[in-house]
């Protein structure tokens, strides 16, 4: 199971033009393309964050004019579009080194649960800045926007822990038919259950490493690979003291989380993430950067930061 994060899909600036996206795409899927030459079975899953926050720019823009996209119609969109992005550029990748493997995009939602309590007060800070002026007529579109001082107001939504992945079976019977599955982008469409049994989507987003954590374990990957901008997770990141992390038990490195070595905003998930797939699997789970992951799955220990079972 591979977690890329959505600046994956971004250049080394941060831009998201479509050829920002195609060409980081190609890379990405150069490490998948070698993964499957090793004739290694993978699923992959990704970060939307820069491509949702393009969406709202939209959103915001047209405010006037047409009701703003709501964030479930969001993911949704990113999926669709990075997944068409994503098999391309793996397809091509397989080509010139003569794999033949089908792929296949799964618009794929998240079961979370109406009652968690990220929905009584959103406090995940989504897209950009605005004016009072601005976001007061999103507001009265209904969404929660927070004054945060000079900077102007800024979205929180909630981010509710992924309960499901509803479309899991679906994943694992391409899987059984021999595709490379792109699938639970973003951490999946947030969906409640209505009191009738039919689904909505909400106003949410979740975590992308989460969701990639429960898909793992839903498919029963032998291995989650969360894939970032850095080698591996480090204690004391920043100061002098730093020290990487290579091979750890799981007990020790949840004990270094609690101890607040991994930023909220940043490793904290990937950490949280790793540590849940270990918890429930017993298999190992990694942290590496893209150019590290074939080592890393290959040969367990020899890239990044992994976590094992104890």
């Amino acid at each position: 199971m591979l977690a890329l994060g959505g600046n994956a899909m971004t250049n080394a600036e941060g831009r998201a033009r479509p050829e920002d996206q195609i060409a980081a795409a190609e890379v990405a899927m150069a490490a998948v393309a070698e993964l499957l030459a090793h004739d290694v079975e993978v699923v992959i899953t990704h970060g939307n964050g820069p491509q949702v926050g393009n969406l709202l720019v939209k959103n915001e823009l047209a405010a006037a004019v047409v009701p703003p996209v709501p964030l479930d119609w969001c993911g949704a969109q990113t999926q669709a579009t990075l997944g068409f992005v994503l098999m391309d550029a793996l397809e091509a990748a397989l080509a010139s080194r003569g794999v033949e493997r089908r792929t296949a995009a799964v618009v794929t939602r998240a079961l979370v649960d109406p009652h968690d309590p990220g929905f009584a007060k959103p406090t995940k800070p989504i897209g950009r800045f605005l004016p009072a002026d601005e976001a007061r007529l999103l507001v009265e579109h209904g969404e929660v926007w927070e004054d945060r001082g000079e900077k102007g107001w800024r979205r929180v939504v909630a981010s509710p822990e992924p309960q499901d992945i509803l479309d899991a079976p679906a994943v694992l019977a391409l899987i059984d038919a021999g595709f490379v599955v792109v699938a639970n982008g973003g951490g999946g469409i947030p969906v409640v259950r209505r009191a009738d049994g039919s689904l909505t989507g909400v106003e949410a987003v979740i975590d992308k490493d989460l969701g990639a954590a429960l898909l793992g374990v839903m498919v029963g990957a032998d291995v989650l690979v969360v894939a970032t901008d850095v080698p591996q997770a480090v204690l004391g990141f920043g100061t002098p003291e730093a020290e990487p992390i290579g091979r750890v038990g799981l007990a020790r490195m949840q004990e270094y989380a609690e101890q607040g070595h991994f930023a909220s905003g940043s490793m904290g998930p990937k950490v949280d993430a790793v540590c849940r797939f270990v918890q429930a699997t017993d298999q190992p789970g990694v942290i590496t950067s893209l150019d590290g992951i074939v080592a890393a799955v290959t040969e367990i220990g020899s890239a990044g930061t992994v976590v094992l079972a104890d």
